[in-house]
């Protein structure tokens, strides 16, 4: 019964939630229960929009107020000083914050004034506007709110907003914009305009018609967005806002409930890690190029140098095999040894430009290779392996693994004049861990210089996250250590 009734509440828990939230909360919106006062104007001082708490404040209904010029209704009651301030902020196009005492209304004034689109808009309170014209239940709703934003704004960095769809007004509160964002208000109305001249012009249209688009759909409960915000100092922030859709009685969508977030610095960090990833990427790919430029032109060298010059002893062999029928035999017999050794050494040269066999492992491809090296080279190399065959590793990793063998071998045989060479390769945990050492002539490394096979291998390391380190000196010989992250080692069973 117990359980039966857990698994009830549960599949219902979220529209249950949502119930709860659309029938305590949404009743009447927090911009109503302030006594904050809010009106609009255009440019030739008409009025476009009076809230009621304006009419309880001033005394005048918005009937009677609306399409009116605010100073040929208020001719001999506002103060000089109040046009002065809403003037200013016409020209400034930024928020204005001051406090002027009304006498015809024998009180002092809070005043925000803010101007975008043609649009200026005030929000006022007043001293001697108490709350008793509200109910109880209104004003005790609003001091638990406040009490909530206040403990909300100690405790995180986000700013704090209720928006009103129907009116379109967006309350600001507890100064979250103005630590944030440099905007000198505090719980104060916004008109939806303002907001929407803060957006970045390049992010508008799409932020504009996704919340649209969320708003028309009427089924959302969640709308999350991210773009461009402008500070008051003309600036532009990275924001994320989030904020929670409720509906009124007749399931339309009445106002959102959310908050926004600065992730500027959080932006920036990304795009700088994205750009040094591409940055590195590209590093990688010109060192890919740079090394099979430099493959080829070893190959070209070979075949001209080489294999090119036994080819033509080889023709004066059997161009003189025609010409002496005493010494045809001895001839043809040279001009053959030669073309065998043509066809070892295109062999040779085949083995180390193909991947490694697919058939066999890559620890027996890597001996193999090292014994047809030692037939033809004055060096012993010794490989030891641990763990290599017990793991699933995909062709691309044995593939790098085996052609930093062969570069580093091929460094070894060029430039290190060494007798002996020493090969480890071995599996812990999720990294492979190669050394590859010599007993050469070394390098100093406080002289700085990296060949392309050196660079061939670095770039390889770093496709797999990998770290290349050198210990070396001169006349001591050369060590190579490389460590290289699969995330993807799966042992066999």
């Amino acid at each position: 019964m117990q359980n039966a009734m857990t698994t009830k509440i549960s599949s219902n828990s979220s529209i249950n939630r949502n119930k709860i939230i659309n029938a305590a909360y949404p009743a009447i919106p927090i911009t109503e229960t302030l006594t904050n006062g809010f009106f609009t104007v255009d440019r030739d001082w008409k009025v476009t929009y009076w809230n009621k708490a304006s009419e309880k404040i001033l005394g005048v209904a918005s009937k009677d107020i609306l399409g009116k010029n605010l100073w040929e209704q208020f001719a001999d009651v506002i103060p000089l000083e109040f046009y002065a301030v809403y003037q200013k902020a016409f020209i400034a196009n930024i928020p204005v914050h001051f406090e002027e005492y009304w006498g015809e209304m024998g009180a002092w004034f809070d005043v925000i004034t803010y101007y975008s689109d043609d649009i200026l808009s005030v929000s006022f309170k007043s001293s001697n506007h108490p709350h008793a014209e509200y109910p109880n239940s209104i004003v005790q709703r609003l001091k638990v709110l406040t009490e909530l934003y206040k403990y909300v704004t100690e405790i995180t960095n986000d700013c704090l907003w209720e928006w009103d769809l129907v009116n379109q007004e967006i309350f600001w509160i507890d100064g979250g914009h103005k630590r944030v964002f440099g905007y000198a208000v505090e719980n104060a109305l916004m008109p939806q305009s303002f907001w929407e001249h803060c957006i970045h012009p390049d992010d508008k249209v799409r932020v504009l018609a996704k919340l649209n688009k969320t708003i028309k759909a009427k089924t959302a409960t969640i709308w999350v967005e991210e773009y461009r915000f402008k500070k008051a100092d003309g600036t532009y922030a990275h924001v994320h806002d989030r904020g929670h859709i409720i509906y009124d009685d007749e399931k339309r969508p009445c106002r959102i409930v959310g908050a926004t977030q600065d992730i500027t610095e959080k932006v920036l960090l990304k795009r700088k890690l994205l750009h040094e990833r591409l940055a590195k990427q590209r590093e990688i790919t010109e060192a890919v190029f740079m090394s099979q430029e430099h493959e080829r032109g070893m190959l070209g060298k070979e075949l001209h140098d080489n294999l090119s010059q036994v080819l033509a002893v080889t023709n004066i062999y059997i161009g003189m095999a025609k010409k002496s029928k005493k010494n045809q035999e001895t001839y043809l017999n040279k001009a053959t040894e030669l073309i065998k050794d043509v066809l070892d050494e295109i062999n040779r040269i085949s083995k180390t430009l193909a991947a490694p066999d697919k058939v066999i492992s890559l620890s027996d491809s890597i001996q193999n290779s090292l014994v047809d090296i030692m037939k033809i080279h004055p060096i012993k190399i010794e490989f030891r392996e641990k763990g290599i065959n017990k793991i699933q590793m995909d062709e691309m990793l044995q593939l790098n693994i085996f052609r930093i063998i062969q570069e580093q071998l091929n460094n070894i045989l060029i430039h290190a004049d060494a007798s002996i060479a020493f090969i480890s390769l071995r599996v812990e945990d999720d990294e492979i861990k190669l050394l590859i050492s010599d007993n050469g002539k070394g390098h100093d490394l406080s002289v700085e210089r990296k060949g392309m096979g050196i660079i061939n291998i670095m770039s390889r390391a770093e496709l797999y996250h990998g770290t290349v380190k050198i210990i070396s000196k001169a006349g001591e010989g050369y060590d190579m250590r490389i460590v290289l992250k699969n995330h993807a080692l799966g042992y066999y069973h």
